[in-house]
């Protein structure tokens, strides 16, 4: 495994390289950019690099991007996000990476991030802020644990509060980071997971963008676990706070397997 970290603007791309150029030189793999979660307030160490590990072993090229943060507001890390996924493109032939199949993967406040991308990369905003230009940023596909979505009835108003600053109140940038309501036909395909027991990122922030892709023809899967609480991480011991408590669910723990199945398919 080769490992690097790249700036990107303010931020860190770190990526975990399976180094088989030696034996595998017209293999191309997926890739996956990683956002962990934090409420926008920092970077989870646990939804980083433990899921870059597992995506490593499931045949990906891995990245973790440690964006920025409070108080850096709206939309400094989307564009951070937009200039690593082009980043990743760019060097595609270098890294063998197929360049139709880059994932962007985030939990939490890390999902909204994801999330974010996949609605706006099309804006003028975001290719005019990043540098970058149409089909440059769009990711293939999106993976989204317990996503924070929505600043509407269901928000988690930390996030809000974290990326929004000041303008928090703002009508109009809660409307725009509601991505239940900007979601169209632009939005890569999309898996999502959940637990319905989650007490701080409402379930319901999923079932709102799983619905409103399906509404607007995109091709989406969502799994909605009974057990388990927010920051599930890889839902196993390798991330677990506490390895016999909540933290732990053999059936949540399959998600990156079904968003492996599921990537396959793309």
């Amino acid at each position: 495994m080769r490992l690097r970290e790249i700036a990107v603007g303010d931020g860190t791309l770190t990526a975990y390289l399976r180094d088989t150029m030696e034996f595998e030189r017209e293999r191309l793999r997926p890739a996956v950019i990683i956002c962990p979660g934090g409420s926008y307030a920092e970077c989870s160490g646990r939804e980083g690099e433990p899921y870059a590990l597992r995506f490593l072993t499931m045949g990906y090229q891995a990245f973790v991007l440690d964006y920025s943060v409070a108080p850096a507001r709206f939309p400094t890390a989307l564009l951070e996000l937009a200039r690593a996924v082009a980043l990743v493109r760019e060097n595609a032939d270098r890294w063998q990476i197929d360049p139709r199949r880059i994932f962007v993967c985030g939990s939490s406040a890390g999902g909204h991030l994801a999330a974010s991308l996949g609605v706006h990369w099309d804006k003028e905003f975001v290719q005019k802020g990043s540098g970058r230009r149409g089909e440059e940023i769009r990711p293939d596909g999106l993976i989204l644990c317990y996503p924070v979505i929505t600043a509407g009835e269901y928000a988690h108003e930390g996030s809000v509060r974290n990326l929004l600053g000041d303008r928090k109140n703002d009508p109009s940038l809660r409307e725009l980071i509601s991505l239940e309501k900007q979601a169209g036909s632009q939005v890569p395909p999309a898996f999502l997971w959940h637990t319905a027991a989650d007490r701080t990122v409402a379930a319901e922030n999923s079932l709102l963008f799983a619905l409103a892709l399906k509404k607007a023809g995109v091709s989406v899967e969502l799994h909605l676990f009974s057990g388990g609480r927010h920051a599930m991480a890889l839902g196993d011991e390798d991330t677990a706070l506490d390895p016999a408590g909540e933290y732990a669910d053999p059936g949540v723990a399959e998600w990156t397997h079904l968003a492996g199945l599921w990537a396959k398919r793309r």
